[in-house]
């Protein structure tokens, strides 16, 4: 299948191009910033571009991994993320639609379900549980509000033309240190993540093509993707006010492991993203999750997921090498 990936230079793109091509499909890469993976270089709300990089590649397939992120907010205006997200996720999937494609991924974001409230900590039940029932969606910022409304011009296109459309809300899998999280920092914090909302970019993209091939049977729908928890529903009011009592019965040697790497367990866990739709539906599951990362502390290899630091973006580093010519 000839697949248009847009965010193609991008962390997930840079993982998910090879995935597909080793499976078979031919991929267009679209991006902002050159890349290895990319072919088009340009922006998704340049309309003509969309149109001109449809037709002249034959494209059969969409996968919109491209956007502005949560970071961006420190760097670009609101207008910047409505043409990005919003007017670019509608270019593409208009295209798609007159092109006569049968399918669209879009990579949307957890980050959309994060309410004020939420984001204060724990509900009166205890820790939320946030599967793709979890409402009302009341994004707090410019990131999540343009990934809902993007969400709703891809039903919208549904409906109105039968395009099928799978919309993939990922947990984190970013690379880089947290901006807003000083302790546990680094790696002990994305180990405790995948907990309750992380997974990796490896099985991010395998998300991704699993969804790609399901989507006929998948009509329109709507995925968490994020490692599975070893929590039960039951127990989010003890995960909120006891998370390593819980962590404990499911994982035993966890304290002791953790102990030794000089790493600390959460004391409380106040929201859980379940990823169980997506492996009924498209039988996709995240191959790494918590007990991945104790696995490796006991036999002393590598963990599970990518941790950098240094890591910047694509068009972080094109903006920053523009600043010192």
């Amino acid at each position: 299948m000839r697949v248009l990936l847009t965010g193609s230079s991008g962390w997930l793109g840079r993982t998910l191009a090879p995935l597909l091509a080793n499976s078979g499909h031919a991929v267009t890469g679209l991006d902002v910033v050159p890349g290895a993976h990319t072919q088009v270089v340009g922006t998704v709300a340049d309309r003509a571009l969309v149109e001109r990089a449809m037709g002249e590649h034959g494209i059969e397939a969409v996968i919109h991994g491209g956007a502005l992120h949560k970071p961006d907010i420190a760097r670009y205006p609101r207008q910047a993320f409505v043409d990005v997200n919003v007017t670019g996720t509608l270019n593409l999937i208009e295209a798609a639609a007159a092109a006569g494609n049968d399918r669209f991924l879009f990579t949307s974001t957890t980050s959309l379900m994060v309410r004020a409230d939420v984001r204060q900590g724990a509900g009166e039940a205890g820790a939320w549980w946030m599967d793709e029932d979890f409402g009302p969606l009341e994004p707090r910022n410019i990131y999540g509000i343009t990934k809902l409304a993007a969400e709703q011009a891809l039903k919208l296109v549904h409906r109105e033309h039968g395009i099928n459309v799978a919309i993939l809300r990922t947990g984190r899998f970013f690379p880089e240190d947290d901006d807003t999280h000083a302790s546990p920092s680094g790696e002990n914090l994305k180990a405790n993540e995948l907990l309750n909302r992380r997974l990796t970019v490896e099985d991010a993209a395998s998300a991704h093509l699993a969804a790609l091939a399901a989507a006929p049977a998948i009509g329109c729908d709507t995925f968490v993707l994020s490692a599975p928890p070893p929590f039960a529903r039951e127990e989010t009011e003890e995960l909120a006010r006891d998370a390593r009592a819980v962590i404990a019965r499911h994982h035993p040697d966890a304290a002791e492991l953790y102990a030794a790497k000089g790493w600390v367990l959460p004391a409380t866990i106040e929201r859980v993203y379940v990823p169980s739709r997506a492996e009924r539906r498209f039988g996709w599951r995240a191959e790494s999750d918590f007990g991945s990362v104790l696995a490796a502390l006991r036999e002393g290899g590598p963990l599970p997921f990518a941790h950098d630091p240094d890591y910047t973006s694509p068009i972080v580093r094109q903006e920053r090498e523009a600043c010192m010519c």
